[in-house]
């Protein structure tokens, strides 16, 4: 469990928070690449770290992370003309360019020199792995852009379901990298089978373990740890074991346990102390890549029936998430459809901000402490001068980092799988 302190600093990312502050020294998916895929086309709101931004792409296909509030009267820019190169305010017209540069102020005496004293607030932006990526951290710190580790090719595929969570970044994550819920919450979905590995189909993700209480093991790295669920599978259990690797990035990444089709991914962004953008990603580079509206379908996450067009699901704790008793009386686990859906139930039912201090943590919770101390270890850190976690120290391209399932004899060491060789020397 943790103190209220501790748990202030682990999960507050607004104002001048620190661990906002960290995070803001990292590059951060702002909105997908499908939202503003057209020049000229409506401008979409996000939100970040407590602050609401606009992003847009102009006329020539130039993206823009900027306040959503025009710097005028503050009226929203969201709602704003996107036209010839610039972001046009409704309220008096005043325009703005990618780079918050001021074109017109139709409102003011053509004689003003007004325009050329104000400069909009924008922040810096990439494309990358179906995502908008902004920097919000001090311009003079911004790091070289890396592709995320759910694009380790320029060929590889990525799906991606996208939804509003109302609960802490926290408590998200923490719901990602707890390997040892998903043999209860998901056990209708992810049933047990004799297969030989876990597998893909369009409705189910069977897998070769019937163990619900994995043992735990795990490894600090560079870029944060690689965790290890240990399990007895169905066959040769005298011999072999059925092992699940996931992988913690800081500061919000968890790369998952992939199947037989596709790997797996999450990336949590703080909307502010008590929001999260959630975004699980299917990815890859074979054909077995679903497309993103089978991925949204299979997860229960279809923006205009399972979400509305805000990203904001239909299943809510006022409506007890649409949970079906009659299916649970008939052998459905849960009653909510959508492996994300269920977990989200957990989430938000712990509140916006779990009471940690009130927790009673057993031997399956290793990777949720652990996570928990490297993160208020890092955020005290860097209040007192250090670098941002995972900004100086990592040893390791994310490109090359690796999840893992499979059965292996019982004499492998699960440091070694999923690693190549020579990168063991890496880890640190």
């Amino acid at each position: 469990m943790l103190t209220r302190e501790d748990n202030d600093l682990l999960c507050r990312v607004e104002g001048d928070a620190p661990m906002g502050r960290l995070m803001r020294r990292h590059w951060m998916p702002a909105c997908l690449s499908e939202e503003v895929a057209d020049p000229d086309g409506a401008p979409v709101r996000a939100r970040l770290f407590g602050e609401d931004l606009v992003v847009w792409r102009d006329t020539s296909g130039r993206l823009a992370v900027m306040d959503e509030h025009c710097p005028h009267r503050r009226a929203s820019l969201v709602l704003g003309r996107n036209e010839e190169c610039g972001l046009r305010c409704l309220y008096h017209g005043w325009k703005v360019d990618v780079e918050g540069n001021v074109l017109e102020m139709p409102s003011e005496p053509a004689a003003s020199a007004l325009k050329a004293k104000v400069k909009h607030k924008t922040y810096p932006s990439r494309e990358a792995a179906g995502f908008v990526w902004t920097y919000m951290g001090p311009p003079e710190e911004i790091p070289e852009f890396e592709a995320p580790a759910f694009a380790p090719t320029p060929g590889t595929r990525a799906s991606i379901v996208k939804v509003v969570v109302d609960a802490n970044w926290a408590q998200v994550l923490e719901g990602a990298i707890d390997s040892a819920h998903s043999s209860s919450l998901h056990s209708t979905d992810m049933p047990p089978a004799k297969v030989d590995g876990a597998q893909a189909t369009g409705t189910h993700w069977p897998r070769p373990s019937t163990d619900k209480a994995p043992r735990l093991v795990l490894d600090q790295t560079s870029f944060g740890f690689r965790y290890a669920a240990i399990r007895r599978p169905i066959t040769n259990s005298a011999t072999h074991d059925y092992v699940r690797i996931s992988l913690f990035l800081a500061p919000s990444t968890v790369v998952i346990p992939p199947n037989n089709l596709y790997r797996l991914a999450n990336v949590n962004v703080p909307m502010d102390d008590t929001h999260t953008m959630f975004h699980f990603i299917a990815f890859g580079d074979g054909d077995g890549v679903p497309s993103n509206a089978e991925w949204r379908a299979f997860c229960g996450a279809t923006p205009g029936v399972d979400l509305d067009m805000n990203w904001r699901k239909r299943r809510t704790r006022e409506n007890s998430f649409l949970q079906d008793r009659a299916a649970m009386k008939a052998g459905d686990f849960t009653g909510i459809r959508g492996i994300p859906m269920q977990d989200l139930s957990m989430w938000e039912t712990m509140g916006p901000i779990a009471d940690r201090s009130r927790e009673r943590l057993g031997a399956s919770d290793l990777a949720i402490v652990e996570f928990r101390r490297i993160m208020v270890e890092a955020v005290r850190a860097f209040d007192a001068g250090a670098p941002a976690i995972g900004t100086k120290e990592r040893t390791i391209a994310y490109a090359k980092l690796r999840s893992f399932e499979g059965i292996v004899p019982r004499t492998t060491d699960w440091k070694t799988l999923g690693v190549a060789q020579e990168e063991l020397a890496h880890v640190a």
